[in-house]
């Protein structure tokens, strides 16, 4: 199954960090670990329309790596994979130059 966002929604992919232990050596467990604020851009909407009716590309495109915000967006999942879904203007930015991991 496909989902398509609309307008200027995006839907994220969140990227898990590796690290497993604290700088001390201390195991996190998964209960006690934040979730990440950043992901990979997964569908992107057409864009925003403005009030004059025009339609208002969006900045980010698939692929992107974003930051985002703690409490942006909203959590579903298609299948067995987990998504968030969100609007362009929670995105806080883009991080340029970053190796996309797989």
């Amino acid at each position: 199954m496909k989902i398509r966002p609309l307008y200027d929604r995006i839907v994220v992919k969140r990227i898990e960090d590796d690290t497993e232990k604290t700088a001390g050596g201390l195991f996190i467990p998964d209960s006690a670990k934040e979730k990440p604020q950043q992901g990979e851009v997964i569908a992107a909407g057409q864009g925003k329309r403005a009030e004059d009716g025009k339609l208002i590309p969006l900045d980010v495109k698939v692929g992107d790596r974003i930051l985002f915000g703690k409490y942006s967006g909203s959590d579903i999942k298609i299948g067995t994979d987990e998504y968030m879904i969100m609007r362009e203007d929670e995105v806080l930015g883009v991080l340029e130059g970053s190796a996309k991991k797989k």
